[in-house]
């Protein structure tokens, strides 16, 4: 059980609850590797040694989904109502390792945009 993902102590006395918690586990270990995949095979693929992701900008030769993820912590996304009417939408600015993140994970930028 040793990963990045954290869980907190869960009381459960169904079995089925049991074993639908430890399938999210897996779910959510699969996705990580996945992206940690993903990531490096982008990276070989495009000639990239490291990418920025440490502090500082330092060079990290790689990537873990955790540090990954955290790159995108920090988007959001306001929308500003006036009695329950949408009055104007502000959508998040990208930086430019972001979008070369979700360029190598083959992620398009309007990911992050409203769907028309």
């Amino acid at each position: 059980m040793k990963s990045v993902l954290e869980i907190a102590p869960v009381l459960l006395k169904d079995e089925g609850r049991v074993e639908a918690l430890f399938f999210l586990y897996f779910v959510g270990l699969l996705v990580s590797a996945l992206i940690e995949r993903e990531m490096r095979n982008a990276m070989e693929r495009e000639g990239l040694a490291d990418i920025p992701l440490y502090p500082e900008e330092r060079a990290n030769h790689r990537p873990t989904a955790e540090q990954i993820l955290k790159l995108f912590s920090l988007v959001e996304r306001h929308t500003l109502t006036d009695n329950g009417y949408e009055v104007q939408l502000f959508e998040p600015e990208l930086a430019d390792l972001q979008k070369q993140v979700l360029g190598l994970l083959g992620v398009p930028e309007t990911a992050y945009r409203r769907c028309p």
